[in-house]
C-alpha cells in the first residue's frame, strides 16, 4: 500500500489544526495555559481513526526499533488492557441502564498514562502527535457540548472561537474511506473504526486486516 497521498492529506489537516491553536492563543493569550512538559491530556482517553492510527503505526516504527520499541510496546500492551476494562465496565454500565451521559462523563475522569509519554513528561513522537493532542488547551466541541483544559483560564458562559472535533472526525473518516476504496478493500466498514493510540502502535496492518484480497493467480499458487 502506498500511504503518501492519505497521508499528505492527514498532514496538511494537522497543519491547519495547528493554525487554529496558535491563531487562539494569540488572541487568548492568558487563557491558554499550555506549556513544555505539561501532560494534562496525556492521561486521558481517546480514539484515532483509521488513517491517523496508520500514520501514528508509521511514525512509531520509523522512530523506535530493537528493545526500544519492545519497551514502548509493553507500555502500549499496558495501557491498551487498562482502557479495555474501561470500555467492558462502560458498556455494562449502558446495559444496566446507565445514560449515555453519565457514562462518557465517567469516562472522561479516567486516566491512562499514554505509552508515547517519557519519565520527562514528553511526548516521544510529539512532531507527529494526533490531532486531539494539537487542539488541547483551546476550546473544543464533541457531540454539541464545548470543552477545554482544565488548566486553562477559558471562562464557562463565554464566547469563544472553537473548534468542532465531530467536523474533523468526519474528515479523518473520509481520508480513510478514499484509502479503503482506493486499495480495494473489502471491509469498507474500516473507515468507521476508533482504537486508542495504545492499539494503533500495537496492531499489523497488513493485507489481512485492511481486507484486501489476494488477486486470483496469487489465490491459485498458495
Amino acid at each position: 500500500m502506498d500511504l503518501a497521498p492519505y497521508f499528505m492529506k492527514y498532514e496538511a489537516l494537522s497543519a491547519a489544526a495547528d493554525q487554529v491553536f496558535e491563531r487562539v492563543k494569540k488572541q487568548f493569550p492568558d487563557c491558554v495555559r499550555c506549556k513544555e512538559e505539561c501532560s494534562d491530556f496525556c492521561h486521558a482517553l481517546f480514539d484515532l481513526t483509521l488513517i491517523e492510527a496508520l500514520y501514528m503505526n508509521e511514525k512509531f516504527k520509523a522512530r523506535f526499533t530493537g528493545e526500544e520499541r519492545e519497551a514502548l510496546l509493553e507500555k502500549a500492551n499496558r495501557a491498551d488492557r487498562t482502557i479495555h476494562k474501561l470500555k467492558r465496565q462502560a458498556y455494562h454500565s449502558l446495559q444496566a441502564g446507565q445514560s449515555e451521559d453519565e457514562i462518557l462523563t465517567a469516562l472522561g475522569a479516567e486516566k491512562v498514562r499514554c505509552p508515547l509519554l517519557n519519565d520527562h513528561d514528553m511526548c516521544e513522537l510529539y512532531d507527529h502527535r494526533p490531532i486531539t493532542c494539537r487542539l488541547y488547551g483551546i476550546p473544543t466541541s464533541i457531540g454539541g457540548k464545548g470543552r477545554t483544559c482544565s488548566l486553562s483560564k477559558f471562562e464557562g458562559g463565554k464566547a469563544y472561537p472553537t473548534v468542532d472535533i465531530d467536523k474533523i472526525h468526519g474528515r479523518l473518516q473520509e481520508i480513510s474511506g478514499e484509502l479503503l476504496r482506493d486499495i480495494a478493500s473489502a471491509n469498507i466498514k474500516l473507515a468507521d473504526i476508533l482504537m486508542p493510540l495504545s492499539m494503533a502502535l500495537m496492531t499489523e496492518f497488513d493485507d489481512a486486516f485492511m481486507g484486501i484480497e489476494k488477486n486470483s493467480s496469487e489465490k491459485e499458487s498458495s
